[in-house]
């Protein structure tokens, strides 16, 4: 990931208060394997919340840090164990072509989304378009991130 506490401009409305998880929070879940639910999320002190979106969750070294520490958070906190995610060996977010479901939201609003395109974009952002593409997600920011990320 290029920036430890990089924040999306879609993410706007609720990154000051961190209210919501963040994509770079997300995407380091999924790389950790940790599933964290929102109401755990929201029982985090601020500060335990900005410590997570600070962790950083690159090498293996770091990704079992941050599990063991989002767990413990967790544990002190909610006085639950979050559960596991599978951890995707080679996630959809580092493939070289445009991922089925990412093309399929794109078609649904007038836009095509070229490979190029996906390869100029970061991991980050790849995630974020793949999150925001889900039909169980609120995609409501699937558009503005394109625009953001130069696809539109």
């Amino acid at each position: 990931m290029q920036s430890a506490t990089m924040f999306f401009q879609f993410e706007a409305d609720f990154v000051e208060s961190l209210r919501c998880i963040p994509m770079q929070v997300r995407y380091k879940l999924d790389t950790c394997g940790v599933k964290l639910k929102l109401h755990h999320w929201h029982q985090l002190a601020a500060r335990e919340r900005q410590g997570l979106v600070d962790l950083p969750c690159e090498t293996a070294q770091e990704i079992a840090e941050y599990r063991e520490v989002l767990r413990r958070l967790v544990r002190d906190r909610s006085g639950e164990t979050p559960k596991d995610l599978a951890v995707d060996a080679n996630p959809p977010w580092f493939e070289e072509s445009v991922p089925e479901t990412v093309q399929e939201k794109g078609r649904s609003l007038s836009v095509e989304i070229g490979d190029r395109q996906w390869a100029a974009l970061t991991p980050l952002q790849r995630f974020a378009l793949l999150k925001l593409s889900r039909p169980s997600h609120e995609n409501r920011n699937f558009y503005p991130a394109l625009q953001e990320f130069g696809v539109v």
